[in-house]
């Protein structure tokens, strides 16, 4: 994993999908899983993210565990990922173009409209992993509190000397120009698929 700067920016998302992973209702969200899992690795910025246990070729970051708000889903797994990033800007270029922002812009069709963030942000030190036990608190902290230093959103960015962060956009757009570069065939395949 590299290592650029101090702090690394952590996410960790968490949703309920409308039925079962391996269900017809949810067949648009799994067709699309690889692409985004390969655009996220392609993307400017990107320093990896947690497996999933039993998933070959990428480690899991800690056993994987799931916020309060699985509790009465009836599910015992939900839809999530852990992740590490350069900074804000890259992750917001990853999220809200190309591959993903096609996942986002169908994502009410296989998920249930959620009462808690959809994710939570937090700074580590360089080198250092987070677990999915952190992603799970820290969502909760989001959620109960608030944002704050130790957990914010795309709304409320803190920077990691724990002040409010200014969004750089500009920079927003040079990254989704670097990452549309490296990621127009997983683009076009994903724009062939079922919803």
């Amino acid at each position: 994993m590299p290592v650029a700067g101090s702090q690394h920016l952590a996410m960790y998302n968490f949703g309920l999908h409308v039925e079962a992973y391996e269900s017809p209702a949810v067949e648009g969200f799994r067709l699309r899983e690889a692409a985004n899992f390969e655009a996220a690795a392609r993307a400017h910025g990107f320093f990896g993210r947690s497996g999933y246990v039993g998933e070959p070729g990428t480690a899991c970051w800690g056993e994987q565990v799931f916020p309060r708000f699985i509790e009465g889903s009836g599910f015992q797994t939900a839809p999530s990922s852990l992740s590490l990033w350069a900074d804000i800007e890259s992750l917001m270029a990853f999220t809200y173009s190309g591959v993903h922002a096609d996942a986002l812009k169908h994502g009410r069709h296989w998920n249930v409209r959620q009462s808690w963030p959809p994710l939570v942000l937090w700074w580590v030190e360089a080198g250092a992993v987070p677990r999915w036990q952190d992603g799970v608190e820290r969502l909760e902290h989001l959620h109960d509190y608030g944002a704050g230093p130790r957990a914010f959103s795309f709304k409320q960015p803190y920077g990691s000397d724990g002040q409010p962060l200014e969004i750089d956009r500009s920079r927003i757009k040079e990254i989704v120009a670097l990452n549309a570069a490296t990621q127009g065939e997983l683009l076009a395949h994903v724009l062939t698929l079922k919803i």
